[in-house]
């Protein structure tokens, strides 16, 4: 009788030993979660249950969900290159908008305002201040000129990452005007998701027409895969004049977010694709895999 008691209590001991291993082999990692209903504002009851996040297929279990409170950093690109002439004023409003829902009011927020005419050019940096932001963005269209949006993008993707932006966002103001920039979708969306950062692009005027070109093919890709790939959206704006409005719900998104904590296997072998889905079916999730800093 003994004998079987001290057999009991080792194997008792083996168990919690063997669990305690897997919990020790077992790590948390979060993605910043936006979830819209169907009219394309935030939905905020949301709870672990709701969510599923995989990893190359492979589903993980959720931790916990809570509201995401981290400041982010945000680098806002405008087009003030010639094609933007006609919509320059509601370009400007459109901007304004935005700085007005993510700065200021408590907020800490730190948002950069650039210009890609001719090339990008810092006309805020990163900032709390919505003063000098707001007058910041009192932008003019430059005539004659082309767009380096491609070159903003890489550039501030680059810029956030070097910052150690611990929740870093690309917001690009866009028109359908000629793109300069001699550069390929692999580096614009791969120093994106090197950043950690997420991108969404607000177009005004048709989508991207210009596909006989390298750099007008390049674009079009990148406009189309880059706010899917890093969890951002991408909103085309036929009048301008709602343009303000567009922005307003890109910055209404931003605000409302989740932080959706999830566990995941040590491993010396980093997932190629993380994804975030919800069960409920009436609502629309896309996020930003935290980065993990090495």
């Amino acid at each position: 009788m003994h004998r079987r008691r001290v057999r009991v209590a080792a194997s008792v001991v083996l168990v919690i030993l063997a669990s305690a291993g897997l919990r020790a082999q077992t790590q948390q990692r979060a993605i910043y979660t936006s979830v819209l209903d169907k009219a394309g504002a935030p939905v905020l009851d949301m709870t672990a249950n709701d969510f599923i996040v995989r990893e190359d297929n492979r589903t993980r279990e959720v931790l916990r969900v809570e509201p995401a409170t981290a400041p982010m950093q945000i680098a806002l690109l405008v087009d003030n290159s010639s094609a933007s002439n006609r919509n320059i004023r509601d370009i400007r409003d459109a901007a304004d908008e935005f700085i007005k829902a993510v700065v200021g009011t408590g907020m800490k927020n730190e948002l950069a305002l650039i210009a890609v005419a001719e090339r990008p050019t810092i006309l805020v940096d990163y900032t709390t201040d919505p003063t000098k932001l707001l007058k910041g963005a009192a932008i003019f269209t430059q005539p004659g000129s082309g767009a380096y949006m491609l070159d903003g993008i890489l550039e501030s993707a680059r810029g956030l990452k070097k910052r150690e932006a611990a929740r870093p966002v690309v917001v690009a103001i866009a028109t359908n005007g000629p793109e300069l920039s001699n550069r390929y979708r692999d580096q614009v969306i791969g120093a994106l998701t090197d950043a950690g950062a997420s991108l969404h692009i607000v177009m005004v005027g048709r989508p991207p027409t210009d596909v006989l070109s390298s750099e007008g093919r390049e674009r079009s890709y990148i406009f189309s895969e880059g706010p899917e790939r890093t969890g951002g959206r991408y909103d085309n704006v036929l009048a301008a004049s709602a343009m303000g409005m567009r922005l307003k719900q890109v910055a209404d998104e931003l605000t409302h977010q989740y932080l959706v904590t999830y566990a995941h296997p040590q491993s010396l072998i980093p997932p190629e694709r993380i994804t975030i889905a919800s069960k409920r079916p009436d609502v629309t999730v896309r996020g930003t895999p935290v980065k993990v800093s090495k």
